[in-house]
């Protein structure tokens, strides 16, 4: 989804995939299959490259130093990437910043597990620091003697230990930084999620305090200057009214991320556009939303395995719709594109929902919804 982005600008794009069938690989002029986790490999990649930016955070941090010592011009940093990859090591720094974490702890075995829930109250949300997204690596805990049947998660490194938070929604706060210091945020938005999965993106967030919304916002600010960020950086966050800001951090994503895809229609400039911007340090673009609201609906793999057999009847049916489509194959749960619908105001909100999740369910199930209950 950069590609577009890098095309328009004239940039080249050069990827490096895990495999020819990658969706990245048919998107851009140069792609090369490797093992991102072989240090020769993105070395050998590296060559003649003005920046080496990521799509995820797995790249071991170790190659990157290799890397940046090397020359290479590695765009976020390792030193700022490593509070993505690690949730132990980012926990930590919202602390050291002041910043609205909810109780955590590093836990090392079950009888840390079992001190920690007595003390923050169970149930509990037990979490590997390094790897896990979609709610994958996270598992809740209910009392102690469920904490025991966790013992297989212990394998000699300390896991994350959250208390379980009440919160009335998620949101995201979503910023890009450049490496001279300028940065941007967008507008706060709603993040619904279903199964762990991210499942519809309101933007902005409806009836959200505009105090809660311009902290949120300086919040992520803070954390991509003091981390030293470059590109793009997503903060999801719990709303939590009457405690703290009116909102804990909950994870980091340093990349253009699910909550941000609205933007590819909805602002000014969309995440991956201001992803390159900020990792080659030109100017920010306006992140003024278009519009009174947008919505992101993302479609998972479902009844139809030909997704663009649905497009005719989608497009036809909610011609506002912008769909988006990752070129990915088609498995039961897997994000396999979203859909875009834009609103003249605040008002249209309930249309605009209506509209992307019935051109969504019409590509993740090949029929209509709304004719079959006809």
């Amino acid at each position: 989804m950069m590609a577009p982005a890098a095309v328009a600008l004239g940039f080249e794009l050069r990827v490096l995939a895990e495999g020819p069938g990658v969706s990245a690989v048919p998107a851009v002029a140069s792609a090369t299959v490797g093992d991102y986790r072989d240090l020769d490999t993105l070395a050998a990649f590296a060559e003649g490259v003005d920046v080496l930016t990521f799509d995820h955070e797995h790249v071991p941090g170790a190659h990157l130093r290799s890397l940046a010592e090397a020359g290479v011009n590695v765009q976020p940093s390792p030193e700022a990437l490593i509070h993505a990859q690690d949730k132990l090591v980012m926990r930590a720094a919202v602390e050291r910043l002041g910043l609205s974490n909810p109780r955590w702890a590093a836990v090392a075995g079950i009888a840390d597990l079992v001190d920690f829930g007595k003390a923050a109250g169970w149930p509990v949300v037990l979490k590997t620091p390094r790897g896990g997204y979609d709610g994958k690596g996270v598992r809740i805990i209910n009392n102690a003697a469920e904490a025991a049947g966790a013992a297989d998660w212990f394998t000699g490194e300390p896991l994350l230990a959250e208390e379980k938070v009440p919160f009335t929604r998620e949101l995201s706060a979503l910023v890009a930084r450049t490496p001279d210091g300028r940065a941007l945020p967008w507008p706060v938005v709603h993040s619904i999620q279903v199964d762990g999965v991210c499942d519809e993106v309101i933007a902005p967030a409806q009836e959200l305090d505009p105090e809660v919304a311009t902290a949120a916002q300086e919040a992520a600010l803070r954390l991509a200057a003091e981390l030293g960020v470059t590109g793009v950086m997503a903060v999801e966050l719990f709303e939590t009214p009457g405690r703290g800001t009116g909102f804990l951090i909950n994870e980091l994503a340093m990349r253009p991320h699910n909550s941000g895809h609205w933007t590819m229609d909805g602002s000014v400039t969309g995440q991956f556009e201001q992803h390159l911007r900020a990792v080659l340090d030109l100017p920010l673009g306006a992140t003024d939303v278009l519009g009174g609201v947008v919505v992101m609906k993302n479609y998972l793999g479902g009844a139809n395995t030909d997704l663009f057999s649905g497009y005719a009847h989608a497009l036809a049916a909610e011609p506002a719709a912008k769909i988006h489509n990752y070129g990915k194959s088609v498995r039961p749960g897997r994000k396999v594109g979203h859909v875009n619908v834009v609103g003249r105001s605040a008002a249209d909100l309930p249309e605009v929902r209506r509209s992307a999740e019935h051109a969504a369910a019409i590509l993740r199930d090949g029929l209509d919804p709304q004719k079959e209950k006809s």
